[in-house]
């Protein structure tokens, strides 16, 4: 098990490399900007520092418009795995919302053949594509996955706090932990909006870290966990998450 941080900027790529964290999930949203002076400072840092990246994408607008995602979100998401395959980053995370309590059916239908048509194009580019859960519950994604072999999944154990009666980590991993390829960590204390994803340092929210890690664990999980905190609180939860791992029983 390896354990990073998210950087939003190349500055914060450098920082937890030099921190002594073996990678950085950077936030690739732009890519004439990447091509405009931020492959060449990524590419230094990892040299210099023998760091190696994951990459997230950007929100995909409107959720309820698979239209509107086909013309605009479709080409950007290309582009951007184009530019991970260029930095060599082998997991590329997506936001895709396909929650069934609020996207409509006919929707998500279509937005999963979005999905397919996505991850067959990083497939060929040799990036493991990944949707991120956000409110969904583990049959959610169950639609996505019996459709598409290759897609991945980066389970995020906060988000799995949020609208749900007990956190849905236990399910994704019980039901599903062959496509779970990466893991968000970031604490929260519960809730039922957007407001309460609050991004808190390991330990100072609700979340249950030794179970849900035990499970993961036990499941046969031993990839890549970003934390998904403030820079100055990666030290001290990674700490928190090496423990927790390394006591974990199977």
């Amino acid at each position: 098990m390896k354990i990073g941080g998210r950087a939003h900027t190349a500055a914060d790529a450098e920082l937890i490399a030099l921190a002594g964290f073996p990678f950085a999930e950077i936030s690739l949203l732009d890519a004439h900007a990447f091509h405009g002076g931020e492959l060449e400072r990524l590419q230094a840092i990892a040299e210099t520092h023998g760091i190696t990246y994951l990459a997230h994408g950007p929100e995909e607008g409107d959720a309820l418009d698979p239209d509107g995602l086909r013309r605009m979100y479709l080409p950007q998401i290309r582009s951007l795995i184009d530019c991970a395959s260029e930095l060599k980053v082998q997991v590329f995370t997506l936001h895709f919302w396909i929650d069934k309590r609020f996207i409509p059916a006919p929707v998500i239908e279509k937005k999963i053949t979005l999905l397919h048509e996505l991850a067959d194009y990083a497939h060929d580019r040799r990036v493991q594509l990944c949707v991120e859960n956000l409110s969904e519950q583990a049959a959610d994604l169950g639609a996505a996955f019996d459709a598409i072999a290759t897609l991945g999944m980066t389970l995020d154990i906060g988000h799995g706090q949020l609208l749900a009666d007990s956190n849905t980590a236990y399910e994704f991993a019980g039901r599903y932990p062959e496509r779970i390829r990466h893991v968000h960590a970031h604490d929260n204390r519960g809730g039922n909006s957007p407001s309460d994803d609050l991004h808190l340092p390991i330990g100072q929210g609700m979340i249950d870290f030794a179970a849900i890690l035990g499970c993961l664990k036990l499941r046969g999980f031993d990839g890549t966990i970003t934390l998904e905190v403030k820079p100055e609180h990666l030290s001290a939860g990674s700490a928190i998450l090496q423990r927790i791992w390394q006591e974990a029983t199977i």
